[in-house]
């Protein structure tokens, strides 16, 4: 038997692999390995873990730091994990809760039909991205797919609810009843078990709600008063796509993974910044020897105080920054991998944050 490690990321090197201090936006970088068992990473700029949650669930899938310095995390509870049958175990979640910097929980929220997604809202309430069984004669209007994927005749529509921290439901919106089934076509290469397969819900300055939908390759915006689509991108722009991150402009920083384009006969990722008004591309990333910067699933970008933008390449666990020009300032490898029965041993990584040293700070005395 070989000694040879077969896991090619890890063979290559994990850990720090670039930085220049004098470019890079000085900070914390914070991480959830989505395979993991529920630790979250806080490491510094040379790449040394300086802090980490353990949390009572392994992610489903990633935390992030409130306005309060509290973490938010999405948790796995290991209950009930083949509900939503499209992905079993892969993308479930089913926890939401905000912990403080030692780790102790303030309040957990659940469900049994949440996946991906899931924000703290201005309002102190807690938006959940959830799946559900869409109504059977809707099936046959919804184009797209490989025909005849269906779960057993039936296929699955994404659908949000707003809970308080105690657990009460206080709204829902659901998809299919605000999509178009004719004209948001899935992906012809994706299987007919999901319609819309949702990754993000955010919300805007304004209280609306962003969200993205990975099979249709579109990214729309629901206005909260009414629940009605005001605003929708989808292909060529986009091609299956992740975390529309709104601006403090109003712009949406999008990254794009790339899978099935399009407008292009090969794959690969870029980070868009995209004008709502216009629903102009303003700024974009992509390596200069585009194919070598490319993730088909997760995956996510931050646009950092100094203007520069932290990319998650999802897929390899590579967390890097660059500049406004393009530039690679900082780069580094998660060294955390775990097993998943769909996509094998893997240091995948959902989303990951930079925060200045105030804010790590503030979140040491909250």
């Amino acid at each position: 038997m070989t000694t040879v490690d077969q896991q090619k990321i890890r063979r290559r090197g994990t850990g720090l692999t670039a930085y220049d201090p004098t470019l890079a936006y000085d900070g914390y970088t914070l991480f959830a390995p989505m395979f993991g068992d529920g630790t979250v990473y806080l490491i510094d700029m040379q790449g040394r873990t300086v802090h980490t949650w353990r949390l009572p669930h392994p992610p489903g899938l990633y935390g992030y730091l409130l306005d309060n310095g509290h973490l938010f995390y999405s948790g796995k509870p290991q209950a009930d994990l083949e509900r939503l049958p499209p992905w079993q175990r892969g993308f479930k979640a089913g926890a939401a809760m905000e912990v403080d910097w030692h780790g102790r929980v303030l309040w957990e929220v659940r469900h049994p039909d949440h996946h991906h997604d899931a924000r703290k809202l201005r309002n102190g309430h807690v938006i959940l991205l959830c799946m559900e069984k869409m109504p059977r004669q809707l099936i046959p209007r919804v184009q797209g797919g490989l025909p005849g994927t269906e779960h057993g005749g039936e296929m699955y529509a994404d659908y949000l609810v707003e809970m308080t921290t105690g657990g009460e439901t206080v709204w829902q919106w659901h998809g299919y009843e605000h999509m178009d089934p004719a004209a948001d076509r899935i992906t012809p290469q994706d299987r007919r078990e999901e319609w819309t397969h949702a990754n993000t819900v955010a919300e805007m300055a304004d209280g609306n709600l962003v969200l993205s939908f990975r099979n249709i390759s579109t990214v729309v915006i629901v206005e909260r008063a009414s629940g009605r689509v005001i605003w929708k991108l989808g292909p060529p722009t986009l091609a299956q796509q992740h975390d529309p991150r709104p601006l403090a402009n109003g712009n949406l920083l999008i990254f794009d993974n790339g899978t099935h384009r399009q407008d292009h006969p090969w794959p690969f990722s870029r980070v868009i910044e995209v004008d709502p008004r216009s629903s102009q591309t303003i700024w974009e990333y992509r390596d200069p020897s585009p194919i070598s910067f490319f993730s088909p699933y997760i995956s996510g970008a931050q646009r950092l105080a100094n203007g520069n933008t932290l990319i998650c390449e999802g897929c390899f666990g590579r967390m890097f920054e660059v500049t406004s020009a393009g530039e690679v300032v900082w780069e580094y490898i998660s060294p955390h991998f775990g097993p998943s029965p769909r996509f094998g041993l893997n240091n995948f990584v959902f989303r990951a944050f930079r925060y200045s040293p105030a804010e790590i700070e503030r979140a040491r005395g909250a």
